[in-house]
């Protein structure tokens, strides 16, 4: 769990900036410490240099765009990213070990041969399935009490506990129980994944580690199923719907809203909100 609240908006700049040309000394500025203390300071809190960080995340959202901006070209996709086109693919070379556009071609493929999908025991769904589950809606802003973690998705049912727990008293019969997965781990890497759990609250929370979820037009697909069935599910929305839809992702985060969850069977019935323009 990243504790430091310094830390964490640093990790928020640099996910919203990732399209920018940032360096070390500006994140350092914006969190108004010298360039040697909080480079430390990252490193302690996250295991890896601030540099690697915003390197990494470039990479793993330029990737993301390439699985489901199938129409766009790798350079409009690599400028995106501050990247010529013959940097990208060097860039994009060392982190992944493949090119862009075989990365791009193989997306499909890598996606249903993933333990994760195949155990769901599904295969892809179609767009006309897909595009079933979907509603366009214009969502509000949510205030909410976060906590966030680099790691792996399938600690998520052990953070919630914790994140309860510690919670509870904040935990109202209106309150919404949110979460934010913010990479793909077919494409960041198991352990690597950012990740916030939230819950909604009022904008007088004493709380330190609160912030607002922005709001408006968001693609929202009504997931009922088991918690094996989530990755399959997303998916289908990225490697499907996305690139027939229309739409574009905006630089919104994901995320999701629980509905019900059934603690002992793990069936749950959860809204996955991706944003659109």
């Amino acid at each position: 769990m990243i504790k430091s609240e310094v830390i964490n908006r640093a990790i928020e700049y640099i996910v919203e900036h990732a399209g920018e040309n940032i360096t070390v000394d500006e994140v350092a500025d914006y969190c108004h410490f010298s360039k040697f203390y909080f480079s430390r300071l990252f490193k302690a809190e996250t295991g890896e240099s601030v540099y690697s960080f915003i390197k990494r995340v470039k990479m793993d959202q330029s990737a993301f765009r390439l699985k489901i901006e199938k129409e766009r070209s790798i350079t409009d996709i690599s400028s995106d990213f501050g990247y010529s086109s013959s940097n990208y693919s060097s860039a994009f070379r060392g982190q992944y070990r493949v090119s862009p556009s075989d990365f791009r071609k193989d997306s499909y493929r890598r996606s249903v041969e993933c333990p994760l999908f195949c155990q769901a025991g599904k295969e892809m769904e179609t767009f006309a399935e897909c595009d079933s589950k979907i509603t366009i809606e214009t969502l509000p802003d949510y205030f909410v009490i976060y906590e966030r973690w680099i790691g792996n998705y399938a600690d998520l049912k052990r953070d919630w506990k914790f994140f309860v727990n510690k919670y509870q008293d904040y935990i109202k019969e209106e309150t919404l129980l949110m979460e934010l997965t913010l990479d793909d781990p077919l494409i960041t890497g198991e352990d690597k994944c950012l990740y916030e759990i939230c819950i909604s609250t009022d904008e007088s929370c004493p709380l330190e580690n609160t912030h607002m979820l922005p709001g408006g037009k968001y693609a929202v697909y009504h997931f009922k199923g088991y918690t094996r069935e989530i990755y399959a599910a997303y998916q289908g929305i990225h490697n499907v719907w996305f690139p027939q839809s229309g739409f574009q992702i905006d630089k919104r985060y994901n995320f999701e809203i629980y509905r019900s969850v059934n603690c002992d069977t793990m069936y749950m019935e959860i809204d996955f909100c991706i944003p659109i323009i």
